[in-house]
């Protein structure tokens, strides 16, 4: 193998849905040109994606890859370990230690008794949307409020803060910010967080981040961490999914009456696969054979989410939006193995009933303004739109 690739990010203007042209015509496996002149891979198909996610022999451990972009590399391409808490960024068994832990306060049952909450706040946005009158940013008015409100809840932070935590996230999230504008984010954030969860220790609480404190396992340097990574992750990719969802829905309207279908969420997870730029990625702890190629120890490996989730080997038709689609459970938007997202039951509750009252309550919802006007998040580690215009009929 001769060609050295970037991972691709133009897309088609005029199908703002799909992944990048250039990266769906790429080879399942391909020489990756990293910052600071290194090399790694970046696989494009199901299978090699998936292997990737779910075997033991490559890490998710930020000391030993390369960093993909430059805004997050360092000088001589050297990373710190994982700060303790970050689990995300951890193999087993540390990170076994901390999702075990976590587990047993991210339950079925709390998520459950989320769900008429959700509905109500759902519900009261849309009704405040309706008493203001066409036309609305649905990012504004329902896309983002809704998913803070809900992480806000679960971890006990107060939402009269949502402001400043949604600013930081979003610098956190944007691959167009300096490493300086990086770190300085996620201090202000984690800042915040450290004074709260001190403040919990005398009155727990009954909300997840108080649970945690109760059981009394973990340092506040922990407790801070594990909460920095699900507030941001929380809020940040369930309002990129529920606006772009509602755009692709407007745009392909013969499917709104599919929403109650049990693959419609699961559709629209793989049609959009909002996590995109080669994240998530790997390393190699070990040589790996891979599509006929050798990844050699210490080997970065981006994975193409969005050309995996349109590969036509595992969906028929894969650029067709279809909300009955059969195989669509099998999509890779929620990643796999150990690091399978562990708020995922949460998004598709918060997803399945926005996109539902959403559409129950304005059946003439329409975009406000020309598709074309329509900006894009192209350079944010979610992808989606920055605001959607939308207006119905009074």
């Amino acid at each position: 193998m001769t060609d050295v690739v970037t991972i691709p990010t133009e897309r088609d203007h005029d199908r703002p849905f799909d992944p990048p042209p250039d990266l769906v015509r790429l080879p399942p496996i391909n020489r990756l040109e990293l910052p600071g002149g290194h090399l790694g891979w970046l696989v494009t198909t199901h299978a090699a994606a998936r292997t990737v996610l779910v075997d033991p022999r490559f890490s998710t451990r930020p000391d030993l890859k390369r960093p993909v972009f430059a805004s997050v590399a360092r000088p001589g391409g050297a990373t710190n370990p994982a700060a303790p808490g970050w689990f995300a960024s951890m193999d087993a068994p540390e990170h076994t230690r901390y999702r075990r832990v976590l587990m047993r306060q991210f339950t079925v049952r709390r998520i459950n008794q989320l769900e008429p909450w959700i509905t109500r706040i759902t519900d009261e946005h849309l009704d405040a949307m309706a008493d203001a009158g066409p036309p609305a940013d649905l990012v504004r008015a329902f896309a983002l409020p809704i998913p803070s409100l809900v992480i806000c809840e679960l971890l006990g932070v107060p939402y009269d803060d949502h402001e400043f935590f949604q600013h930081q996230t979003s610098i956190l999230a944007s691959f167009d910010r300096t490493q300086d504008e990086v770190m300085a984010a996620l201090g202000r954030l984690a800042g915040y967080l450290r004074d709260l969860i001190v403040g919990k220790r005398s009155r727990p609480g009954e909300d997840l981040l108080g649970g945690l404190i109760s059981e009394g396992e973990l340092t506040d340097e922990e407790l801070t961490n594990i909460a920095l990574l699900l507030l941001v992750a929380g809020h940040e990719t369930t309002a990129n999914m529920l606006a772009l969802g509602t755009f692709a829905l407007l745009r392909h309207p013969d499917q709104i009456a599919a929403l109650g279908h049990p693959n419609a969420i699961e559709e629209l997870l793989r049609y959009l696969t909002i996590i995109h730029l080669g994240t998530p990625n790997r390393v190699a702890l070990e040589d790996v054979e891979l599509e006929g190629q050798v990844i050699r120890k210490g080997e970065t490996v981006a994975i193409g989410l969005p050309a995996a989730n349109r590969d036509p080997r595992v969906f028929g038709n894969p650029d067709v939006l279809h909300l009955q689609r059969e195989e669509a459970r099998r999509h890779l938007t929620f990643g796999g193995g150990i690091h399978q997202c562990l708020g995922q039951q949460l998004a598709r509750v918060e997803m399945r009933i926005g996109y539902t009252r959403l559409f129950e309550r304005f059946p003439t919802l329409r975009l406000a303004v020309p598709d074309k006007e329509i900006r894009m998040r192209e350079k944010s580690a979610a992808y989606g739109v920055w605001e959607l215009p939308v207006a119905w009929d009074v």
